[in-house]
């Protein structure tokens, strides 16, 4: 018996769409990585990009729990003495409601030449408004899965 490995051209890819006010963003981001990855297609192989598209919708809403808001913090650093800036959860997302859901997805991707294009699939949207209807994308609730 043959091992099964996926080829990039028998990959299909899905277009699927999440509300990002369902649920906490830790639990919307692990659904988006299981997506982009392709880990809940049966021919999910490591070393292919198996994914599918993931449209986030209703970003300026996402939820998170205790006081992570004013408590979590993010980092950046310029390279040079003292260059260090920090913001709060609260702070980035007053300034870009997108960014805290990219964060997190991008973390929960695995570190390979594959996460910049799986990035690429990923599309967030602060309202409910998106440009995609033309892929007929499959709406998924975050309450449901388990």
């Amino acid at each position: 018996m043959k091992t099964y490995s996926a080829k990039p051209t028998e990959v299909t890819r899905q277009w699927y769409i999440i509300d990002a006010g369902e649920a906490p963003l830790g639990r919307v981001a692990t659904q988006i990585a299981i997506l982009l990855t392709g880990k809940s297609k049966p021919q999910f192989t490591k070393h292919i990009d198996c994914g599918d598209f993931v449209v986030v919708i209703n970003a300026k809403d996402t939820k998170v729990t205790g006081d992570k808001l004013d408590k979590k913090m993010y980092y950046k650093h310029s390279g040079h003495p003292s260059g260090l800036k920090e913001a709060t959860l609260r702070e980035k997302m007053e300034k870009d409601p997108t960014f805290a859901i990219t964060k997190a997805v991008r973390g929960m991707l695995p570190v390979n030449r594959l996460r910049d294009d799986r990035l690429l699939r990923l599309k967030v949207y602060e309202g409910a408004e998106h440009k995609h209807e033309a892929q007929k994308p499959k709406l998924i609730s975050i309450k449901d899965v388990k």
